[in-house]
């Protein structure tokens, strides 16, 4: 079984201020910096044979950032990109609960047919991560020694890990996603299974 290892990006300032980024390409803040710098300690006993990360820019500094000192070749991939979240990207959480409120219960009682305003569905989003995984799998069959460290966003893992429990993304179900967390999934060849979640960093 090849596995694949999830860590989200380090913080942002958007992050910080609650405010929804979806694809908007900002970078780590101060703050985000050392806390990547410090991932790379707390992940020093994991192996990974390479290192697979979202193109936007915060995954990919932080993918860097854990990834140093090592050989490990990093490659980006457009669709391990977070969630498009269309009109409502550049909202803090306060502005979209207020002003949106009724379009958001509407969005968040649809489940995985969850879409902001001309952007995109979870369930699109999972299709195109899972693509990606399956193609890297198929990709390294002959070659992989080690897991694969992917470097993502929340809402791309909340995709992967809700899914793979068997949820349905509704609002009366908890988050099965810590934000700093690691998290295993496997590829038997024909299936993705959930092997470790929410491993502290």
């Amino acid at each position: 079984m090849m596995e694949f290892l999830l860590i989200r990006h380090a913080s942002t300032p958007w992050n910080e201020e609650k405010r929804i980024q979806g694809q908007k390409d900002i970078p780590l803040s101060p703050q985000g910096v050392l806390q990547a710098r410090g991932w790379c300690n707390t992940l020093q006993r994991v192996l990974w044979s390479r290192v697979l990360c979202s193109d936007l820019q915060r995954a990919v500094d932080t993918a860097h950032s854990v990834n140093n000192g090592r050989e490990s070749i990093i490659s980006t991939d457009r669709r391990l990109r977070e969630q498009d979240w269309g009109r409502w990207t550049g909202c803090t959480i306060d502005e979209l609960h207020g002003r949106h409120a009724a379009e958001v219960r509407l969005q968040e009682n649809a489940g995985w047919n969850f879409r902001p305003p001309d952007g995109e569905s979870r369930t699109e989003v999972l299709r195109r991560t899972l693509d990606c995984l399956e193609e890297t799998a198929r990709n390294a069959a002959q070659s992989r020694t080690a897991p694969v460290l992917v470097v993502t966003h929340l809402g791309v893992i909340k995709c992967l890990v809700t899914h793979l429990m068997g949820l349905s993304f509704t609002p009366d179900e908890p988050s099965p996603v810590k934000k700093r967390a690691l998290h295993r999934i496997g590829w038997d060849g024909r299936t993705f299974t959930l092997l470790e979640r929410n491993r502290d960093l």
